[in-house]
C-alpha cells in the first residue's frame, strides 16, 4: 500500500516536472533559436571588415593623397576618430541613435552605457546578438567622422578635431541615424537608405565642405599643385576601401541570405562601373588615363550604390555606378574650381555629391521585386518615393551644414580651429606631432635645424 502510494507520488512529481519545465525549456530553445549562427558569423566578419576599412584603409587612402609633410597628421585624424567615437558610441551615441523613439527625433536612454545590450537577439526580426548589431553600427559612425577629416587635412588643429569628433557624433550623426534607421520620422516617411547614402556620405561630405569653408583654405591652396605624394599608398588604401565596402554594404543586410548576395554583387558592379566611367571621362578630357582617377571613380561608384545596394537590380547598379563617375568628376573638377573652396581631399566631391546622387537614384531605381521590405521607385510606378528621397537629401544637407557650422564656432571659443601659418607650412607631422612619416632625407622635409629654430622662436607662446 505504502509502495503503491509512493509510486503514485513519484509519477505525479515526475509528470509535474515534465509538464512544468518542458515549456520553459521549449521557450529557452525558442529564444536561443532566434540567434542564427550563420548570420552571426557573417556579421562578425562584416564588422571587422568595416573597421579594417577605416583603419588602415581610409588612413592609407588619405595619407597617400596629402603632402609628405602631413601623412602622420592625416592618419592620426582617422585613427583618433575610431578611438573617440567608440567610447562616445558606448556611452551615449548608440542609445541616441537606436533607443526607443522619442517623437520621431531622437532615441531614448534605454541603452545608455550599453545597458541591456547583451548577447540576446537584437530587436525586431534580427537574428544576431544585440551587442554585435551595436558595434557594427559603431564602425559606421566612426568612419563617417573620419571621412570629414579629408576636407580639412593639413590645417585643422588636433585639439579642435578631437572635440569635433565628440560633438559631431552626438548632435549630427546620432539624430540622423535615428531619423533614418532608428525608427525616426524619415524612416516612417519611407525614405530608403540601405547602407548610408544620407546618414554616412551626405552628412560627412557636406560637413567636410562646411568645415573647409569655416576654417578657410590652406595658405598655398591656389599657389601650388597639390599632387598626391604617394600614389602607391593611395592605391593600397583605395583597394582596402573597396574590400571593406563589402562589409559595409553587404553587412547592412544584417544576415547571410539572398539579399546579402544581391548587395555584394551590386557593390562590385557599381565600383567597376564607376572606375571605368571615370577613366573614359578622363581619357577624353585630359587625353590620358590615371591611376588616381580610376581609383577615385571606383570609390565614387561605391558611394553611389551605398543607399541603393539592397533595393535595386544588377542593371540598375551598373547605371548608378557608371553615372557616379561624371557626377563626382564634375563636382571635383568644375564646381570646386568655380567656387575655389579648399576641400583638401575631395570629401565633398566624392562623398557629398556621390551620396546625393545615390540617394536620388534609389528613388528612381528601387524595386520591391528584389527586396519586399523596400519600396518601388519612380521607374516602377511610384514617383512619391523620389520625393521622399529628396526630403532625406535636403534634411541631411541642412543638418550637416548648420550643425557643423555651430559646432565649429563653439569649438573656436575654447581652442583655435586651425594651426598657425608657420606650423602649416612646415607640416603638421613635425610641427605638432614631431613624428615624420619618412626620414629627414626626403627633399620636401625641412631640416631639423629649421624645426629647432621654430621651437625656439615660439617658446613660451600659447
Amino acid at each position: 500500500m505504502f509502495q503503491s502510494s509512493l509510486k503514485r507520488s513519484y509519477l505525479f512529481i515526475l509528470t509535474f516536472i515534465i509538464f512544468t519545465l518542458f515549456p520553459l525549456n521549449a521557450f529557452a530553445a525558442e529564444a536561443a533559436s532566434k540567434i542564427d549562427t550563420g548570420d552571426t558569423t557573417w556579421m562578425f566578419v562584416a564588422t571587422a571588415i568595416v573597421i579594417f576599412m577605416h583603419m588602415p584603409g581610409l588612413a592609407l587612402f588619405y595619407g597617400g593623397l596629402v603632402s609628405d609633410r602631413n601623412v602622420v597628421s592625416t592618419m592620426m585624424h582617422s585613427f583618433v576618430s575610431l578611438l573617440i567615437v567608440t567610447i562616445v558610441w558606448f556611452l551615449w551615441g548608440y542609445t541616441l541613435s537606436f533607443g526607443s523613439d522619442i517623437g520621431g527625433f531622437i532615441g531614448g536612454l534605454d541603452y545608455l552605457g550599453f545597458k541591456d545590450v547583451g548577447s540576446e537577439a537584437a530587436f525586431g526580426t534580427l537574428t544576431i546578438p544585440h551587442s554585435l548589431f551595436a558595434i557594427f553600427q559603431c564602425a559606421f559612425a566612426a568612419i563617417t567622422v573620419a571621412i570629414i577629416s579629408g576636407g580639412i587635412a593639413g590645417r585643422i588643429s588636433f585639439p579642435a578635431w578631437s572635440i569635433f569628433c565628440v560633438l559631431w557624433i552626438t548632435f549630427i550623426y546620432a539624430p540622423m541615424a535615428h531619423w533614418v534607421w532608428g525608427g525616426g520620422w524619415l524612416f516612417k516617411l519611407g525614405e530608403l537608405d540601405f547602407a548610408g547614402g544620407t546618414v554616412v556620405h551626405i552628412l560627412s561630405g557636406v560637413s567636410a565642405l562646411t568645415a573647409a569653408v569655416v576654417i578657410g583654405p590652406r595658405f598655398e591652396h591656389l599657389k601650388k599643385d597639390h599632387a598626391p605624394h604617394n600614389i602607391v599608398l593611395f592605391l593600397i588604401g583605395a583597394a582596402t576601401l573597396w574590400f571593406g565596402w563589402f562589409g559595409f554594404n553587404a553587412g547592412s543586410a544584417l544576415g547571410a541570405n539572398g539579399l546579402t548576395s544581391l548587395v555584394f554583387v551590386n557593390t562590385q558592379i557599381a565600383a567597376a562601373a564607376g572606375g571605368l566611367g571615370w577613366l573614359i571621362i578622363e581619357w577624353n578630357i585630359r587625353k590620358r588615363p590615371t591611376l588616381v582617377g580610376a581609383a577615385t571613380g571606383a570609390i565614387a561608384g561605391l558611394v553611389g550604390i551605398t543607399p541603393a545596394a539592397g533595393f535595386v537590380t544588377y542593371p540598375s547598379a551598373l547605371i548608378i555606378g557608371v553615372l557616379s563617375a561624371p557626377v563626382c568628376y564634375f563636382g571635383i573638377n568644375f564646381v570646386k574650381a568655380r567656387f575655389k573652396y579648399d576641400d583638401t581631399l575631395d570629401a565633398f566631391g566624392v562623398h557629398g555629391i556621390g551620396g546625393i546622387w545615390g540617394a536620388i537614384a534609389t528613388g528612381i531605381f528601387a524595386t520591391k521585386s528584389v527586396n519586399p521590405a523596400g519600396n518601388n521607385g519612380l521607374l516602377y510606378g511610384n514617383p512619391e518615393q523620389l520625393f521622399h528621397q529628396l526630403i532625406g537629401v535636403i534634411t541631411a544637407i541642412v543638418l550637416a551644414t548648420l550643425g557643423t557650422y555651430i559646432i565649429l564656432k563653439a569649438i573656436s571659443l575654447v581652442t583655435p580651429l586651425r594651426v598657425s601659418k608657420e606650423e602649416e607650412l612646415m607640416g603638421l607631422d613635425l610641427s605638432f606631432h614631431e613624428e615624420p612619416a619618412y626620414n629627414s632625407e626626403v627633399p620636401s622635409y625641412p631640416v631639423y635645424s629649421e624645426i629647432e629654430a621654430y621651437k625656439e622662436a615660439n617658446q613660451g607662446k600659447g
